[in-house]
């Protein structure tokens, strides 16, 4: 009698167009927006399938971008900030563009460069309700917003809190040209 192998989903891979890229379960891919103008999506591969004509597809978790959430974009949200979501969809796997790297906000700070293909999320999204789910998040300033990493601030040498340029009356310009900083509260 013949000896037979069951085939595990997950160890099927996809080989990305046009790259040397190849996806697997786990990884974090950019996919083909509907609209042309648009940025593509972030997703996360769950799971990869093969037909028996060949074609792949692929079960995604969604990542949602501040403007696809409820409530929108706000100040503090990076321009690489993405939220995972409960969103979970079928797609053909030919819709990928390629491999992305969705870190945590703590490794994302980090990062000694960015690439393109870094982003990172600090927040869960509940699509159906538009809740958000996170631990605490660390508010900073007199504006007591949390951390933007593209957004530069300054620490105060005595207290050790940190400050946007403009809530302390000060610009950009000035602010990178600090060797030190005390803020108003400590002087």
């Amino acid at each position: 009698m013949a000896k037979t192998k069951d085939v595990n989903q997950n160890s099927i891979s996809y080989p990305v167009r046009g790259s040397n890229q190849v996806i697997k379960a786990g990884d974090c891919v950019l996919m083909q927006p509907c609209e042309p103008n648009k940025p593509p999506y972030v997703a996360r591969v769950e799971k990869l399938e093969a037909n028996n004509k060949g074609e792949t597809t692929v079960e995604v978790r969604w990542y949602y971008r501040p403007e696809e959430a409820i409530g929108g974009r706000r100040q503090f949200h990076g321009e690489k900030e993405v939220f995972l979501s409960d969103h979970y969809d079928f797609q053909s796997a030919n819709t990928i563009i390629g491999k992305c790297i969705v870190h945590s906000f703590k490794a994302y700070c980090e990062l000694e460069e960015v690439a393109v293909e870094d982003y990172y999320s600090r927040f869960e999204y509940q699509a159906s309700s538009g809740e958000f789910t996170t631990d605490r998040v660390a508010v900073f300033c007199k504006c007591e917003m949390p951390y933007n990493p593209d957004t530069l601030m300054i620490q105060c040498d005595e207290c050790q809190d940190w400050y946007h340029p403009a809530c302390v009356k000060m610009t950009t310009a000035r602010a990178r040209q600090l060797s030190s900083y005390v803020c108003d509260e400590c002087s």
